[in-house]
């Protein structure tokens, strides 16, 4: 398996971008975590400065985002060691007849011909 990890250079990194949940606590305080990430939580009296410790969480820990890109290596179709095993079968041609035979005559029952 070939993995490649993308990373952007420092000096035109873009900014990174959360989706916080805001909940209003019973003590009237706020908390604040990234959603996702609960270990990116904090705590404030109010949305604001739950924000505001959480930003400064986030930079403190200076996340990282990067993009795996990681290469399947490529294997053979479990069903692909059946194919074409009964092509020297001399009854293969009546089989398929019978096959189509079957076919046909549900589909008169049914109506769907």
């Amino acid at each position: 398996m070939n993995l490649t990890v993308k990373t952007t250079s420092q000096t035109n990194a873009p900014k990174l971008t959360y989706d916080v949940l805001i909940e209003n606590q019973q003590n009237g305080g706020v908390t604040a975590t990234v959603v996702g990430l609960p270990d990116f939580k904090s705590s404030g009296m109010t949305k604001e400065e739950a924000l505001e410790k959480l930003i400064q969480i986030l930079q403190e820990r200076e996340p990282e985002i990067v993009t795996l890109e990681i290469e399947v290596t490529q294997t053979e179709h479990p069903w692909m060691k059946f194919a074409g095993m009964h092509k020297d079968n001399p009854l293969f041609a009546e089989v398929l007849e019978y096959i189509e035979t079957e076919r046909s005559q549900m589909d008169l029952e049914n109506g769907t011909e």
